[in-house]
């Protein structure tokens, strides 16, 4: 990240003690009365969202694109991974924090995505919209299916406690380039350089594993929040891209936990949509967002 980029006049950066051992930090954008909630995935940080903050700016949104914990300028605590946890430090943020009054909109990809749907699940007042971005949620019928996909190898290694930090340790970029690259439509999209500082830095590979060792917890969390509370009503968008190792499935996977789905597929994109294609993904965000209202 360029430090022209970081004092960015479109956005200020922020911190809020969450939790005694969490520090989070986050990005904010614009000043209108309806919020957006950007939650990135892994091994990503709030800057994959740099190209798609401004059109929703623009569109009359306040932006709100945290990093989660373990993530970027966020604290790196040695639990607290499951996605109920940290949808909870998300909604501390927005109420405490910034003072958010009325439901916010979601969009999260990949690991981001989990934390949203958690988040609309555990906070059923506080969401007007979920968007989710080209990955499974624990739990459902689909992330069972996705699971034993060769192509997602990456579930089972992340587990290996241990044994995929101590064969990491200072491969850091090469590790992620290859991670990256295997998923990807555009690699020249990514900028790979921030995200190897961020996940350079002591305890960030880590708390990226702890993430997915987190899964079994979190498709038990989220099966009994269907149980309990039944199928989501907001408004909810499916993206994925063309050339997804998911693809449509998503529209079904959204199917089992959501009553009301809308799935989309943007072009010219695997699984790194926000960076590969942030101007179509933008503009089908904000048409969902303006339709639904």
């Amino acid at each position: 990240m360029k430090p022209e980029e970081t004092r960015s006049p479109l956005w200020s950066h922020g911190m809020f003690n969450t939790t005694p051992d969490l520090r989070m930090h986050y990005v904010s954008a614009g000043a209108a009365s309806r919020t957006v909630v950007l939650l990135h995935g892994f091994p990503q940080t709030w800057w994959e969202w740099r190209h798609v903050i401004r059109p929703l700016v623009d569109a009359n949104w306040r932006v709100i694109a945290p990093d989660y914990r373990g993530a970027g300028h966020s604290s790196k605590p040695s639990s607290g991974y499951d996605k109920r946890t940290m949808a909870a430090d998300v909604q501390r943020l927005l109420r405490e924090h910034l003072r958010i009054e009325g439901p916010v909109a979601l969009v999260g990809h990949d690991i981001g995505l989990m934390i949203a749907y958690a988040y609309a699940q555990e906070f059923r007042n506080e969401a007007s919209h979920l968007a989710i971005v080209d990955a499974p949620i624990p739990g459902t019928a689909i992330f069972e299916r996705v699971k034993a996909n060769p192509r997602v190898w990456h579930f089972a290694f992340h587990n290996a406690r241990d044994i995929a930090e101590m064969l990491i340790a200072g491969r850091e970029r090469e590790y992620l380039q290859a991670f990256f690259h295997t998923r990807c439509f555009d690699p020249s999209a990514l900028d790979l350089q921030e995200y190897v500082t961020a996940y350079s830095a002591p305890g960030s590979m880590r708390a990226g594993f702890e993430l997915y060792r987190a899964f079994e917890q979190d498709s038990e969390d989220n099966r009994r929040s269907l149980e309990r509370n039944g199928k989501l009503k907001i408004p909810t968008l499916a993206v994925w891209g063309a050339i997804s190792n998911s693809g449509p499935l998503l529209g079904q996977m959204m199917n089992e936990v959501a009553d009301d789905v809308t799935g989309v597929q943007i072009e010219r994109a695997a699984h790194w949509i926000p960076e590969e294609n942030p101007t179509v993904l933008a503009q089908e965000v904000i048409q969902f967002l303006e339709r639904t209202r």
